[in-house]
């Protein structure tokens, strides 16, 4: 069981049935009445976010998620293959079944897969991923003083935003919790 008191960004959480994780939360107390929780709520299964108001003290059962390091080895089409870091079976998933970050996934990277009742809900990457750019628009001279944003495609397929003074075969940083550019790798 996880009280509203005990509340932190990502603690999961069961609501109507469902595992979600809080994505934030804000306790308010008014002068009036009693205390409450604001909550932004994003589901694991749909990635639906739901914003939901709690009373204070308000408690909720956690969902039995389990956590396992894999290590993924390749994707074919729709389909990701990871090798259990511990026991060495591999289990292929549908890309559905990952979560918006299965894009970011690189060959030999080791992610935690998260599984609710037997089956894959999302895979948790590192919080910053280092990427080579395969493609986009070719930097300009002078666009550092202008600032802006262009998309380049990763070498995993995934679509970025970057400077526009980024060209093609450098590397970059990504913070995998938000998918941007974080900074040029030397």
């Amino acid at each position: 069981m996880i009280s509203t008191a005990e509340f932190r960004n990502g603690s999961p959480l069961m609501v109507e049935g469902q595992p979600f994780y809080i994505v934030e939360f804000q306790h308010v107390k008014p002068g009036k009445g009693g205390a409450f929780v604001r909550t932004k709520l994003k589901s694991y299964l749909s990635g639906n976010v739901l914003d939901r108001t709690f009373r204070s003290g308000e408690k909720f059962d956690t969902p039995q998620i389990e956590e396992c390091d894999m290590q993924f080895l390749y994707a074919t089409n729709d389909s990701y293959t990871f090798m259990d870091t511990e026991t060495y079976e591999q289990s292929t998933y549908e890309k559905s079944q990952l979560g918006s970050n299965a894009d970011l996934l690189k060959e030999n990277m080791i992610a935690k897969i998260l599984i609710y009742e037997h089956r894959p809900i999302t895979v948790l990457l590192p919080n910053f991923i280092e990427l080579k750019v395969v493609d986009g628009e070719p930097g300009v001279r002078g666009d550092t003083a202008s600032g802006g944003n262009k998309p380049v495609i990763v070498e995993t397929g995934a679509t970025i935003k970057v400077p526009l003074y980024l060209e093609i075969g450098e590397t970059i940083r990504i913070d995998t919790r938000t998918r941007e550019f974080v900074e040029r790798v030397r």
